[in-house]
């Protein structure tokens, strides 16, 4: 993939703990868990990405 769809997976991984952030501030656990899942969907992605160039090389 290219650097553009590694730039967005990184924007939502980023997007991803400011949720997380502003869920533990005002307390809203759901926010919170929404950010946590968040980010774990922008890092398998980022892995995917990885395993995508390592086959590529």
């Amino acid at each position: 993939m290219g650097l553009d769809d590694k730039a967005d997976n990184k924007k939502d991984e980023l997007a991803g703990k400011a949720k997380e952030a502003v869920g533990k501030a005002t307390d809203d656990e759901g926010l919170e868990r929404q950010g946590k899942t968040d980010q774990a969907k922008s890092n398998l992605k980022q892995a995917g990405e990885k395993i995508k160039d390592a086959f590529k090389g």
